[in-house]
């Protein structure tokens, strides 16, 4: 295998990883896996790649991290050959297009004199946000003139909350949409309501848990742990919490308190497939103990 030298500069490693997008989805001489991918079939690596970038910031990684940033990018470069294949944009107007963005949104720090005198006025964010929202409205219909975007069936969704991405993990998204109805004073003044709320939900998914009489429990229950997970992150956005990090920490907690678990069997000469519940609840109070020890 042969091995370039390092690009010297951010430009020209872009336009080399471009190229090689390129060359995978060249027909005839590109890779048929590459080929074969669609929007639709990708957004999932572009998502898994999401969490892995987060995963890297947890741990504290940066090693790590600058190869998760590149898996990511990847995503978006072959998003955009995807889309200059179809004649819809390439990746110069991705480009230009977040450029543009992000200098509109700072008037304060690109603007004119007088913009960058008057600093960040309490009203300028949703202003620009709306200009977007029209501007974004024109180009889809112009996109769907032109064949490219067809538009897919879905539920009514309401001015303010339309710009949050369905696409965004559920409690993300819930932390989102609560924030935007409370822009507009529709919020709890203080944590207590929202307790008492989540204390409701969780009596009413008791309630059709336990129940037995409805042929349709199994909707039932899905709807009310939907409703007590959407409070719940409800508590974690009035305490200021990304309910995301919380859980990551909590499933890592689970998997080291576990291996625990597992070592410890093994070093009685068993699996867990060999044990009891009592015999695992025992070491799981063991090290959660242990756990606390060492926080204290």
């Amino acid at each position: 295998m042969t091995q370039s030298n390092p690009p010297s500069s951010a430009a020209e490693a872009l336009k080399r990883l471009i190229e090689i997008m390129a060359a995978l989805r060249t027909p005839e001489t590109g890779c048929p896996w590459d080929l074969e991918q669609t929007f639709e079939t990708i957004a999932p690596y572009t998502i898994e790649e999401s969490y892995e970038v987060a995963d890297a910031i947890t741990r504290g990684d940066l090693a790590d991290l600058k190869d998760e940033l590149g898996d990511l990018l990847l995503q978006v470069v072959y998003h955009a050959r995807m889309a200059e294949e179809q004649g819809a944009f390439a990746f110069s107007d991705v480009a230009d297009a977040v450029n543009a963005k992000m200098i509109r949104r700072h008037p304060h720090v690109f603007g004119s004199v007088e913009e960058r005198a008057a600093g960040a006025l309490p009203d300028f964010w949703a202003k620009i946000k709306a200009e977007e929202r029209a501007a974004k409205a024109a180009e889809r219909a112009r996109m769907a003139q032109r064949g490219q975007t067809p538009q897919k069936g879905s539920d009514p969704i309401s001015p303010l909350l339309s710009d949050v991405p369905v696409a965004l993990p559920a409690l993300t998204r819930a932390i989102k949409l609560q924030d935007k109805a409370a822009r507009v004073g529709f919020d709890w003044p203080d944590l207590g309501p929202v307790f008492a709320k989540m204390k409701e939900e969780i009596a009413e998914l008791e309630e059709v848990a336990f129940s037995d009489a409805a042929s349709d429990s199994a909707a039932a229950i899905e709807e009310e742990m939907g409703d007590m997970l959407f409070v719940m992150a409800n508590i974690a956005r009035h305490l200021k919490l990304d309910p995301e990090t919380a859980l990551r920490k909590a499933n890592d907690k689970f998997t080291r308190r576990f291996a625990y678990i597992e070592q410890r069997l093994a070093e009685m000469g068993k699996t867990p497939e060999q044990s009891s519940l009592d015999e695992m609840d025992a070491l799981w109070d063991e090290v959660r103990a242990r756990d606390k020890t060492g926080r204290d």
